[in-house]
């Protein structure tokens, strides 16, 4: 096991209080031993991930060097830390880990789990043209927010971890638009208040937000969009990084543009499989569209803080029959016989999952910790 590998399974992933004044004061004591070059930071609740992969491959395709730092990982800590088209290596890491060491000195022990893997990123890209940094739960509060910006990127912004970010989809964007402080550019949003939070931050600055609509047409994203058999949340995370690239400059040549190389966003992963991890109510209706007209096998699983009731209504018509997935996390509490009793009462079949049968169409939703025990059962057959 890497060195650093070894040094993350001694900070508790999850803490029951966080002291958020504690990443911007070692930051600023130590951000002269880092370099920054231009920084793009994403905040919103759905569509990061896939909006900051597919902004860095239009930035590499032109040319560029970048860094894109996401998360959480699904199998292996090391996919936070994507640069120029590949994962950075844990060796490279652990040598990263040690730097990093020396820098820190006694602030080292402070450290969360995300805030010292944040530390890592800035060293990880220092040599970058651009870097796209990844919010991990909020925005204002975020560990990412202490890193000077050239650009924001605003995701759709819905419920998910209320209990850290607000009871209200206004609460939530409020928090998450505190970290802008600069040009925006602001994906099709689900919510009118999350929308009306936006307009008052665009107003508070003084400045004048690009927004993408949901039915914008641009040619080049028609076309990758159908080369790739895009879903509509896809194709339009996939619009929001295009207008990010326009914005700083960048001209924009799709056809240069693989296929978006980030895994568990909406991922078929075979011809029969399809994997996601998206784990809320705005995911489970995107889903839903994406799935319209079909049957599928629904392999599924939650913890007991998240609206799986809900989720489950929505998914409803779509799912031939359930199955779930087992998943442990010593630091949250499943809702493995909650999810089958709400299955039952609804007249859905639901046994525990045990293999795939190939001639039926499998859908994968739920949280990371879903995706990585189905794709580690789903190796070992």
């Amino acid at each position: 096991m890497s060195a650093l590998k070894k040094y993350l399974n001694t900070k508790p992933p999850y803490y029951e209080h966080m002291d958020y004044g504690r990443m911007p004061r070692i930051f600023n004591a130590l951000a002269h031993n880092f370099h920054f070059p231009k920084i793009i930071h994403i905040v919103g609740t759905n569509g990061k991930g896939s909006t900051g992969r597919f902004l860095a491959q239009i930035l590499e395709s032109a040319g560029f060097s970048v860094g894109h730092y996401t998360s959480p990982h699904i199998l292996e800590f090391n996919e936070r830390f994507y640069k120029n088209g590949a994962l950075v290596s844990y060796d490279k890491l652990d040598a990263l880990h040690e730097r990093l060491l020396a820098v820190l000195g006694a602030y080292e022990s402070e450290l969360s789990y995300f805030e010292y893997a944040t530390f890592l990123a800035f060293l990880a890209f220092e040599e970058c043209d651009y870097v796209i940094l990844e919010s991990g739960v909020g925005g204002e509060f975020d560990a990412t927010n202490v890193a000077p910006k050239v650009l924001s990127i605003v995701t759709p912004i819905s419920l998910d971890h209320q209990d850290l970010l607000g009871e209200s989809v206004r609460e939530i964007a409020f928090t998450k638009l505190q970290s802008v402080n600069n040009s925006a550019v602001i994906a099709p949003q689900e919510f009118g208040e999350a929308l009306e939070i936006i307009k008052q931050r665009e107003t508070i600055l003084g400045l004048e937000f690009t927004y993408v609509q949901k039915d914008e047409y641009e040619s080049g994203v028609e076309k990758y969009a159908a080369l790739y058999s895009l879903v509509p949340f896809l194709k339009e995370n996939l619009l929001a990084a295009f207008r990010a690239a326009q914005m700083i400059g960048v001209e924009v040549d799709l056809s240069k543009i693989k296929k978006l190389n980030l895994k568990g966003r909406f991922e078929k992963i075979t011809a029969n499989i399809t994997i996601d991890v998206g784990h809320n109510i705005s995911a489970a209706k995107a889903a839903l569209e994406a799935f319209k007209n079909k049957k599928v096998v629904f392999v599924y699983n939650s913890y007991k803080d998240k609206d799986y009731k809900t989720i489950l209504r929505i998914l409803a018509p779509v799912i031939k029959r359930a199955e779930i997935v087992r998943i442990e996390n010593s630091y949250r509490a499943s809702a493995e016989n909650e999810i089958k009793a709400a299955l039952s009462d609804m007249g859905i079949d639901v046994k525990d999952f045990d293999r795939i049968d190939n001639n039926e169409e499998y859908l994968i939703f739920g949280s990371f910790g879903v995706v990585e025990s189905f794709l580690r059962h789903f190796d070992e057959k």
